[in-house]
C-alpha cells in the first residue's frame, strides 16, 4: 500500500487531495497512473509543531505494479516497504501507530478485492 499525505501545503486552486498527489509525484516520483486510491479511508491527524497547529491528512493507495520504482525527492534519504508492526514500531508517535493499524484493518476488512 501506498499513503498519500497532504501536509496542507495546499497550493491555490487545489484540495488536499490534489496536493497530496502532487505531493507523492514530486517527492516519490509516482504519479496517479502508478496507483489506485482505495475509496473509503481518509484520516486526519492534528498535532502542535514548534507551538503552531499541523493537520496532515492520509488516503491509502495500491500500486498498480509492485515492481514501481520510487524516486525519492532530495527532501528524503530512503523508504521501506513495511507491514503494519514494523512501520508502527519506527513511529515516534501513539495516534500514527494507531492510524497505521486503522489503516491496516481497513485493508484487511474491505469487502473489494485487491
Amino acid at each position: 500500500m501506498v499513503t498519500l499525505r497532504c501536509y496542507r501545503h495546499v497550493d491555490p486552486g487545489e484540495d488536499d487531495l490534489q496536493t497530496a498527489l502532487r505531493e507523492t509525484q514530486e517527492e516519490a516520483g509516482l504519479g496517479v497512473e502508478h496507483f489506485r486510491i482505495l475509496e473509503g479511508y481518509k484520516k486526519e491527524l492534528r498535532y502542535m509543531v514548534n507551538s503552531q497547529p499541523k493537520t496532515v491528512v492520509y488516503w491509502l493507495a495500491e500500486l498498480c505494479d509492485s515492481g514501481t520504482s520510487v524516486r525519492l525527492s532530495e527532501e528524503h534519504q530512503d523508504y521501506r516497504w513495511l507491514g503494519v508492526e514494523e512501520a508502527c514500531q519506527l513511529s515516534e508517535y501513539k495516534d500514527l501507530q494507531e492510524a497505521l493499524r486503522e489503516a491496516h484493518s481497513f485493508v484487511l476488512n474491505r469487502q473489494e478485492p485487491l
